[in-house]
This record gives C-alpha cells, structure tokens and sequence, in this order.
C-alpha cells in the first residue's frame, strides 16, 4: 500500500507543479504587457521583457521566453518549460505559454 501511496502523491506533486508554471505563465505575461502598454514603442520590448522575466523564480527564468509586440494593441507571449518533480534540475519537454494583450496607454498629447 505504502508505494502507491507514494506514487499518488508524486503525480499530484507533478499536476500541481503543471498548474503552477501555467500560473506563472498567465501572471507574467499580464505583467510584461502592463509595462509594455506604458513604455514609449522605442523601449516597449524590453521593458515588457524585463517585467515579464521579473515576477518568475529562478527555476521557471532559465528557460523563459518573453516576447512582446504590437501597436496600438500590446501583447505578451511567454514561454515556460514544466519542472519534473523538483523545479531547477529537469524539465518536461512540452512548454506551457502565456498570453496576454491590452490597448497602449495614451500619452494625453
């Protein structure tokens, strides 16, 4: 009984570890795009990319991709690659993405 026990809670462990980098996923994009939509289109990709990359733990920054575009409407696409049970050692190889997109701020001229 003791090993299915295991068993169990090491695939709840890696479900929970899936859910959380698409969390982390989501949530970085929505920060990338919010900078992205005040930054002035010159500087827009990389202050989207700095934001996007800020909010993520060392484990899921490694293998991030953030990439910003757009005019008028700003999107975020992040990239991130799903930890095996321990986040920082191996990754699965299937990535998870983050989108998120809002209207560029007007500057009020």
């Amino acid at each position: 009984m003791t090993p299915l026990i295991i068993v169990t809670l090491v695939v709840v462990w890696q479900f929970v570890l899936v859910g959380y980098t698409f969390t982390l996923a989501g949530n970085a994009a929505d920060e990338a795009v919010r900078v992205g939509t005040a930054a002035p289109p010159g500087g827009r990709a990389a202050a989207c990319q700095e934001a996007g990359l800020s909010k993520l733990g060392d484990a899921w920054r490694g293998n991030a991709e953030v990439t910003c575009g757009g005019a008028g409407y700003v999107t975020a696409d992040v990239t991130l690659r799903v930890p095996v049970l321990f986040p920082g050692l191996i990754d699965f190889p299937f990535p998870v993405h983050g989108h998120a997109g809002a209207v560029e701020e007007d500057d009020g001229d």
